[in-house]
């Protein structure tokens, strides 16, 4: 594999208090990154370096790291097939991506597990996004809360259900969303603690009391801030006040305008901070497709101007793209392009532990960067050093 050099804009590394080059380079050799800094590179170039020049008002960022992600581009996780996981994975650096949870939705028992036999059987090919684990949404919910869930399906949290999923998954089950005030909700919630996957609150309808307990049990994250789950209330925080109030909680954000008020995007950001800020995309499978008529978990969904919604009008999933919930978040909070980075790339990847090897552009980490335009496009994005998107004609 040859080496390749990254010059000519700016450059952010990605990490808490992350350094940003105004004239950076990006050294990568065998798929990892060797060395990032100010100037040329020169030292890091031999005979065989491939140098890429980006346009002087271009930025390199890490690859971002989606954790909530039914699907796109026509495919969706419960196609429970390669070609879907395939097509995801070859698609989605296109936005930034450049790896992401394979996220199941709350359907029959049987089809799950073949979703997840699925995606630990998936070998991922070369130039595409990488599958680094699942999130299992549901069908541990309250069905009062269910969204876009399928009802039918919902069933009461259980721990001998999900250590058979864990079995399965063979370490691949880095999240699971579940209602903690139902039934065994705090055994499921320590179980997967024990098994090192985040116990996040989600389609829930729990009170600011039972968002205590479900923390005390381990919960560390809530799945979509604000969507699927009892608002905050001022004489009942619910699970949107202990999402905002409780420390130990990390939020995952939707930012495409949609799901979410521009200034409640803000209020989340100020009570909670950047660092436990989680950008996704939620998105299901007509991303980048036309409006349309399309289907989630078996289920009739219209996309009309960028809205996904069921019959009646209850929202979907998303169309989001991650480049897109980058500029939105800056727009919309007027934070730097730095924090939403970061909360792109960095938390993420540090949420789920793979932030060795992924979410920020640091010497021994994967070499997965993109480079986005002053307005935030994407240019070109490399998995492992090597381009998954970019005009054929460029390097």
């Amino acid at each position: 594999m040859a080496s390749i050099v990254v010059t000519g804009g700016q450059l952010i590394t990605g990490e808490p208090g992350c350094r940003k080059y105004e004239k950076g380079f990006l050294a990568i050799d065998n798929g990892k990154i060797t060395a990032v800094g100010v100037g040329d590179g020169a030292d890091y170039k031999n005979k065989d370096t491939v140098q890429i020049t980006v346009p002087a008002d271009a930025v390199v960022v890490p690859g971002f790291v989606d954790v909530h992600i039914h699907g796109g581009y026509g495919a969706d996780v419960m196609d429970r097939t390669k070609d879907a996981l395939q097509t995801m994975a070859a698609n989605l650096p296109a936005e930034g991506t450049t790896a992401f949870l394979a996220t199941t939705i709350t359907q029959k028992h049987e089809d799950i597990e073949a979703a997840i036999e699925n995606v630990v059987a998936y070998r991922r090919a070369d130039k595409e996004a990488e599958i680094v684990g699942l999130h299992i949404e549901g069908p541990f919910i309250n069905e009062t809360k269910k969204g876009a869930q399928p009802l039918e399906y919902i069933v009461e949290p259980s721990v001998p259900i999900m250590k058979k999923w864990i079995d399965l998954a063979k370490g691949m089950i880095k999240q699971v969303t579940y209602a903690p005030e139902k039934r065994n909700g705090s055994e499921l919630a320590a179980y997967l603690r024990s098994e090192g996957a985040n116990p996040s609150i989600g389609h829930s309808d729990a009170v600011y009391t039972e968002m205590e307990q479900a923390v005390a049990a381990g919960a560390n994250q809530v799945t979509h801030m604000y969507n699927g789950m009892r608002p905050l209330h001022h004489r009942e925080p619910g699970v949107a006040g202990g999402a905002l109030l409780l420390d130990e909680l990390d939020i995952e954000l939707i930012v495409d305008g949609i799901h979410i008020h521009p200034e409640m995007v803000k209020l989340a950001w100020k009570a909670k901070g950047t660092d436990q800020c989680l950008l996704i995309t939620d998105s299901m499978r007509a991303k980048g497709l036309p409006d349309g008529a399309y289907d989630l978990g078996g289920q009739d969904v219209s996309v009309n101007g960028g809205r996904a919604t069921l019959s009646d009008g209850t929202l979907a999933g998303s169309v989001l793209q991650m480049n897109k919930a980058v500029a939105n978040m800056v727009a919309y909070t007027g934070c730097s392009l730095e924090q939403a980075v970061q909360m792109a790339s960095y938390n993420p990847a540090k949420k789920i532990g793979i932030d060795a090897k992924k979410g920020s552009l640091v010497p021994g980490k994967d070499g997965d960067f993109t480079v986005l335009t002053k307005e935030g496009d994407v240019l070109y994005t490399y998995c492992l050093g090597k381009k998954a998107y970019g005009k054929e004609d460029d390097v």
